[in-house]
């Protein structure tokens, strides 16, 4: 089961743009997930996301509250308090901590951790969203926080929250031995000895097959074809969708000269049975983070 995809939530699209629907919800059995500095407040002891009801956050501004959805009648929201002048009028639970997702987010259930993204990744999104793209005016949140729109009379523009297609995909080789191997690479400011499935963006007007060929030629000069899509993963560090496929490489000779891989190198199946895991302080090879798509698709070519 890949991570962050087990979304449960109805998001409810055309019932939270009536302000008196979201402030019933609020006012209802809601449940508050709080983001401080893009962290989560978590249980970390106990590996659970932690959430408030709305008695105990009413003494806050809400102007800025994101409603996620709605699950067996029950409201969710988001609200970012990094710089809630009132903060100090809640008490946050004694067992509650902010904690980054990354460190948190696989030991979550997979239900709690796909709501703990969507909370991070659109309060990331109203961060870096704070000014209209056409006139510079401020911004402000509309539709329940699913929107920002220019304060601007003249220009009243709306952004919508977006997310970048990357592609993310495992190539595979039989080489003249007989033996199948895939193709691994890593970035230098990675923990030592791990490898990943290569990986990168989507170009304007490409399709994503196009990007899944370029991607491999240009980071590791291997030429692929019979392009298959497996599945694809909700990435919000920052704002991704991981589209993944596996690939056949028509050629085996790797150059890595630019200066998105520091190494790439072919593995069979036998050889990544000895890999250890992210985060062990030991020597030798490591996989890629468990909740990461990239060890998915690893994974799936290791049973196939």
């Amino acid at each position: 089961m890949l991570h962050y995809t087990q979304m449960h939530l109805n998001r409810a699209s055309s019932e939270r743009k009536s302000n008196d629907w979201i402030i019933a919800q609020m006012r209802s059995d809601s449940h508050w997930l709080l983001i401080d500095e893009d962290k989560n407040l978590v249980d970390p002891h106990a590996c659970e996301l932690l959430t408030l009801s709305f008695e105990q956050i009413r003494a806050l501004n809400l102007d800025n509250a994101i409603f996620l959805g709605v699950s067996d009648e029950k409201s969710y929201f988001a609200l970012d308090i990094t710089h809630e002048k009132n903060r100090h009028a809640i008490e946050l639970p004694d067992n509650g901590e902010f904690v980054d997702m990354r460190q948190i987010g696989p030991k979550l259930t997979a239900k709690m951790g796909s709501v703990g993204v969507l909370a991070k990744g659109l309060c990331y999104w109203h961060n870096t969203h704070k000014f209209c793209g056409r006139c510079g005016t401020e911004n402000r949140s509309v539709e329940a926080g699913h929107a920002r729109k220019c304060r601007n009379l003249d220009c009243k523009h709306m952004t919508f929250p977006r997310t970048d297609p990357a592609v993310i995909m495992l190539v595979t080789h039989t080489f003249n031995d007989g033996i199948e191997r895939c193709l691994l690479g890593r970035q230098s400011q990675w923990p030592d000895g791990v490898y990943s499935t290569l990986a990168g963006f989507v170009d304007p007007a490409e399709t994503l097959e196009q990007a899944v060929i370029r991607e491999v030629k240009e980071e590791a000069n291997i030429d692929v074809n019979d392009v298959k899509y497996l599945a694809s993963q909700p990435w919000p560090f920052p704002s991704s969708l991981m589209l993944g496929f596996i690939a056949q490489a028509t050629t085996i000779d790797i150059a890595v000269e630019q200066d998105e891989l520091e190494h790439a190198q072919w593995f069979s199946r036998t050889e990544l049975d000895a890999f250890t895991e992210w985060g062990d302080d030991g020597p030798g090879f490591k996989l890629t983070r468990k909740d990461s798509i990239s060890r998915y698709l690893i994974d799936y070519w290791r049973a196939s």
